[in-house]
């Protein structure tokens, strides 16, 4: 088969399989519906499992994975259910032919009103055919736009931190060339916007096309417009195409509230709030939050009800903790700070080194001990956190507490950190109050 566009066999290949491209379209979006159907729990899990972690590329993948998968079951969903709509008015075609207004015997009035207003039942059909096409088209295109949303948000953040923020560029060249990097990329993404919603008006223009041409063509890279441009173009030049075009951002929109939305059960109360002595959120629970992910992004103890004799609080990891580490002990600051995005391709073994990070691991964590600190009820306990991890993976800092003091009933364990203010006084920061129940076997 020849792929020569100018070629009028492959055109005439083109247009037999655009008559026959329904049945494409169904059997794409039958498996694509129940693929990510299946799919999409399996992407929450993974989301979740990135943020109790702190992983925040991974993060990023998989809340793009998840909008993706929302779009396109939604508009996938929407396609089946025309197309089968369409499949039925062309059975029903077969059947009755055209509507006959005639034979319906109304009055003249509503006969002229239906005539002008519903028109042609084989009109009904092909505008049916139209919408069926764009709304498959436009299902994947909203994808490449999540991308292109995707991307350049990524080139923001890339500039501020590896540029703008560098420690080891040099500060002429950090502010010299970041600063006005970061200020060409901004303005081109507001540009980039103004021209999609007003459909190609910066193109026409010729001193805003002059303008406008370097950010569109650098932008045409960072939102990878490249890949999808001529579908988009398509969509452009003509009338049904633009005003299809123009729902694209407010249905965008539209989906992003219709997800967010959830019912109020309460003016006082969700399910949302945070634990403290009048309130306990499962995510403060072990047992609990195994029910659900088995991942944890909180301060937790391993139940609400504490029979042992002793309780067990387990601290995820987070930079923000290491941070303040940092700010406490400056020592333990590397030169080179190697948190985010690594590989296991290239290994190197320094045994020289091995006697020093074991050292400075100690001191880490005698920090850590220093600066967090467990109080039940009144009282400062002792709690000397270890790093460790949960069986689903999650680092962090555990420690046991024992509860021989505790006489029966409800107790508050609450989680405390110490801080320095703009005057370096030390303050003390509550973190997170737990209530728990103990009633020993």
């Amino acid at each position: 088969m020849s792929s020569d566009y100018t070629n009028p066999a492959f055109k005439k290949l083109l247009e037999k399989l655009q008559e026959e491209s329904w049945q494409l379209e169904l059997l794409i979006s039958g498996f694509a519906n129940f693929g990510l159907f299946t799919a999409y729990d399996s992407v929450v899990l993974y989301f979740n499992e990135a943020v109790a972690t702190g992983q925040d590329y991974k993060r990023v993948a998989f809340t793009v994975f998840r909008i993706s998968c929302i779009i396109l079951i939604f508009s996938l969903l929407i396609h089946v259910l025309l197309r089968g709509l369409w499949i039925g008015a062309l059975g029903l075609r077969y059947v009755s032919g055209e509507i006959d207004y005639e034979e319906l015997n109304y009055s003249e009035k509503f006969t002229k009103y239906l005539k002008k207003k519903v028109g042609s039942f084989d009109k009904y059909i092909a505008t049916l055919e139209n919408y069926c096409s764009i709304i498959f088209a436009a299902s994947f295109l909203l994808i490449f736009y999540v991308l292109a949303m995707t991307c350049i948000i990524f080139t923001i953040g890339f500039i501020g931190s590896n540029i703008i923020d560098s420690d080891w560029l040099p500060e002429w060249f950090s502010i010299g060339f970041g600063v006005p990097l970061m200020l060409f990329i901004v303005f081109g993404m507001l540009l980039t916007f103004i021209d999609y919603i007003t459909q190609g008006f910066l193109k026409r223009k010729k001193w805003t096309s002059k303008f406008y041409f370097p950010f569109y063509w650098v932008f045409s890279f960072i939102t990878l417009s490249f890949l999808y441009r001529p579908i988009v173009y398509n969509f452009l030049d003509n009338k049904f195409g633009r005003r299809f075009a123009m729902l694209l951002f407010p249905l965008f929109i539209g989906f992003a509230i219709a997800f967010s939305l959830h019912y109020n059960f309460s003016n006082y109360f969700s399910v949302e709030n945070a634990s403290n002595d009048y309130i306990s959120n499962r995510d403060n629970y072990e047992d609990l939050i195994e029910e659900e992910s088995g991942y944890i992004d909180n301060v937790v103890i391993q139940s609400k009800v504490i029979k042992e004799n002793y309780i067990k609080v387990f601290v995820p990891y987070s930079e923000d903790i290491e941070d303040r580490i940092f700010s406490f002990n400056e020592g333990l600051k590397p030169e080179k700070d190697i948190r985010g995005l690594d590989s296991d391709i290239v290994v190197i073994n320094d045994n020289s080194n091995m006697q020093n990070r074991d050292s400075l691991r100690r001191a880490y964590l005698s920090t850590f001990n220093k600066v967090y600190y467990t109080k039940i009820d009144t009282t400062v306990v002792e709690s000397e956190f270890i790093v460790s991890h949960t069986k689903k993976g999650t680092l962090g800092f555990e420690s046991y507490i024992s509860t021989d003091n505790l006489t029966k009933g409800k107790h508050l364990l609450e989680f405390k950190r110490k801080g320095l203010n703009r005057d370096n006084d030390t303050v003390y920061f509550s973190l997170r109050k737990i209530p728990f129940w103990y009633f020993p076997d």
